[in-house]
């Protein structure tokens, strides 16, 4: 099923066919089936709405707030952060970009920065970096929308599914403090995230430097 996604024969927010229908179609049991779809569903794949169907998930902004977004506030308000593009500008992938992201170093790259607002004031420096070929044009007109991945989905046809972070205190290097308004050298949490799209690709390697002093980190373990 996760291979009719990937071709882009179920589209982001399509409904899918009847579990009756899709027996038949795979060859196999309607359990079977649900039981795919279950499984489906606990990875946030598709969305089982009740007496409607079942559908290709996509991304929104509470989908990218509750399952990738993980700052919160001093009183657990969780919303989402506002963003500020300070450039996007193709280059040629660094050693690291090209390990992070599976590529031949020099392959042709995309990187953007932003900061991103939390409570009115700055609190994330993020880098971002994307490989050119799987998002020709990203940025071209000058500006990005603050949900970044839900353009992935709709204009790439790159559905983010996954992402694997490391973090680790940092201090804050000049660049990043100005920016944030703060003293350099400040201690700032660095989210180190390698997003993942349908085809099991990384699709995105993303950096994020983040002013904890009024927010934390949230992980709920299952």
């Amino acid at each position: 099923m996760i291979g009719r996604m990937v071709q882009g024969v179920w589209k982001p927010g399509a409904v899918l066919p009847s579990e009756v229908q899709l027996a038949a179609e795979f060859g196999v049991s309607q359990g079977t089936v649900r039981k795919a779809l279950d499984a489906l569903a606990a990875e946030r794949l598709v969305i089982r709405r009740q007496g409607r169907g079942t559908f290709v998930a996509e991304h929104d902004a509470e989908r990218a707030l509750f399952h990738f977004f993980h700052l919160v506030g001093e009183d657990g308000s969780h919303q989402l952060p506002g963003a500020t593009l300070l450039s996007c500008r193709a280059g040629k992938a660094s050693r690291d970009e090209a390990s992070r992201l599976e590529m031949v170093r020099g392959e042709p790259i995309i990187r953007v920065r932003r900061t991103r607002d939390l409570g009115g004031a700055p609190a994330i420096f993020e880098t971002i970096s994307v490989p050119a070929d799987r998002f020709p044009g990203l940025g071209d007109e000058g500006t990005l929308p603050n949900t970044l991945y839900a353009l992935y989905e709709s204009r790439f046809a790159v559905t983010i599914v996954r992402a694997e972070e490391r973090l680790r205190a940092v201090e804050a290097p000049a660049e990043a403090a100005g920016f944030l308004d703060i003293a350099p050298g400040t201690p700032l949490l660095e989210i180190d995230r390698v997003a993942f799209a349908l085809d099991g690709r990384p699709a995105e390697w993303r950096v994020s430097l983040c002013d904890t002093r009024h927010h934390y980190y949230l992980a709920e373990l299952l």
